[in-house]
């Protein structure tokens, strides 16, 4: 049995739990409490679990028995045990309230492949799961989920390093980072490639990051627990005063959440030179002004970052003084569960000083004239081999490509600092020049509607005159 055959057993686990009112979203957190016992005995590593609360006692409970039982296991690991553990158990409570469910679940876990699971790697499997959560409608965990293939081609393209400190501000179930230590290891043969303390530095401070809800940051320290990444993340709010500590970083990846903050309120943050209520505008702040001198991100943003005016404009003209931003990927619409939401990739490091960092910004186009992506028709690694290509290009005005342009500093600047360029034609318009000038349109609207009111004015008194007469 692969991961694959496994997950989506444990996914039709689901259909057992309907008759309690569970969710999609409540079911993957109800798996990861149970998960992580059976995972923990398969691994040989219960010693941080008290004997009496690991996977043996609760697969020998049944009936009313169990279910007593696994209240006071999720309270005992919340509240007394340590580490992990305890992160990943604070505040934990069932919502299955049928016994027999409850026991359902535990024994087809139980009787799984887990020899299989474990050569294939616990993470992946677990990775799976979430992946199927975010592709549930009506799980809503899709506004959270990056598609892994875009998550790959940012890190592949940010070339994370040994020794580097990497974060995401707004990680969800800790994507972007596990992608980026998978990347490293790759690079160094497990870390076995460093000494001893490069490696628990990768392992115990590398890769960090900050969660707002408190079941997804549950199950980021599930799944960086389960890929073998011991770096601190913390449950709390970025765009709080708690995220004026968050920087120093060689390396941010993240997609933060869009939208405005509830009720309009402005970030809490006392720190940001351009307080908004615009959520990924504060974000956008946040990432820039946290990295080091030479530090550089790849974040996931929506469109009308690249073109709000007032305190938008300002924030990307301090951007483009205190970083060179560099790339900016015109993302395809359909590639993230919440359907419609146009994005983009923007590519920058932060300069050695604060002032005219950015010379020239470098646009790819893969929106316009692109297949229409979907659940049933997926973005695949071959769609960005042409961007990559011409990212990583020597001299990028060699590449012969019409999705890639580039516009300077000034040119931007006579635009209101905006950043809503880029795009090429749409073949679905057949013939530009024969659609009419919007301002001659324009003009001439104005005239008909004279001559409209002209006419109406002498149908008027010609009314008028009728009626004297009549008198």
């Amino acid at each position: 049995m692969n991961t694959q055959e496994i997950v989506s057993k444990l996914w039709n686990l689901c259909n057992v739990l309907r008759d309690d009112g569970i969710t999609y979203h409540q079911y993957v957190t109800e798996l990861t409490y149970i998960l992580f016992l059976k995972m923990m005995q398969e691994k040989g590593n219960e010693s941080a679990i008290p004997a009496e609360f690991r996977w043996a006692s609760l697969k020998s409970k049944s009936g009313l028995e169990l279910k007593s039982f696994y209240k006071k296991l999720l309270t005992e690991l919340g509240e007394n045990s340590t580490g992990r553990v305890r992160e990943i158990y604070q505040g934990a409570a069932t919502n299955i309230d049928e016994p027999k469910n409850l026991e359902k679940i535990i024994t087809v876990i139980d009787e799984l492949d887990w020899y299989s699971a474990q050569e294939e790697g616990f993470g992946d499997l677990y990775e799976g799961l979430l992946e199927k959560n975010a592709g549930e409608k009506k799980s809503g965990a899709g506004q959270y989920f990056t598609p892994r293939v875009l998550i790959d081609v940012m890190v592949r393209l940010m070339k994370p390093q040994p020794g580097e400190k990497c974060n995401d501000p707004a990680c969800g179930t800790f994507g972007f980072m596990i992608a980026a230590d998978a990347y490293l290891k790759q690079q160094t043969d497990e870390y076995f490639d460093l000494g001893h303390d490069e490696a628990e530095f990768q392992k115990k401070q590398a890769f960090s990051g900050c969660e707002l809800v408190h079941d997804t940051h549950r199950l980021a320290l599930m799944n960086a627990m389960l890929h073998g990444i011991e770096g601190p993340i913390t449950l709390g709010d970025t765009l709080s005063n708690a995220g004026k500590g968050m920087k120093g970083f060689d390396l941010v990846l993240t997609n933060p959440p869009f939208g405005t903050k509830k009720g309009g309120e402005r970030a809490t943050r006392d720190d940001f030179t351009y307080p908004t209520s615009n959520k990924q505008l504060n974000f956008l702040q946040h990432i820039y002004r946290s990295l080091k001198h030479g530090g550089r991100a790849a974040v996931v943003l929506p469109d009308n970052v690249l073109f709000a005016d007032g305190d938008g404009a300002k924030i990307r003209a301090d951007l483009m003084d205190k970083c060179n931003l560099h790339t900016i990927l015109r993302l395809p619409t359909g590639i993230f569960y919440a359907q419609g939401v146009k994005t983009n990739v923007l590519f920058f490091s932060r300069g050695s000083t604060d002032k005219g960092n950015t010379k020239e910004v470098w646009f790819y186009d893969l929106r316009t004239n692109m297949p229409s992506f979907g659940k049933t028709s997926p973005l695949k690694k071959e769609h960005f081999a042409d961007f990559e290509a011409a990212y990583e290009a020597a001299d990028r005005r060699s590449v012969q490509d019409e999705r890639w342009s580039v516009f300077t500093r000034e040119e931007i600047a006579a635009k209101a600092d905006s950043l809503d360029l880029g795009l090429i034609r749409d073949d679905s318009v057949l013939d530009y020049e024969d659609l009419p000038d919007p301002i001659e349109s324009g003009e001439e609207c104005i005239a008909q509607l004279e001559e409209a009111v002209d006419l109406l004015k002498s149908v008027v008194k010609e009314l008028q005159s009728l009626t004297r007469a009549e008198a």
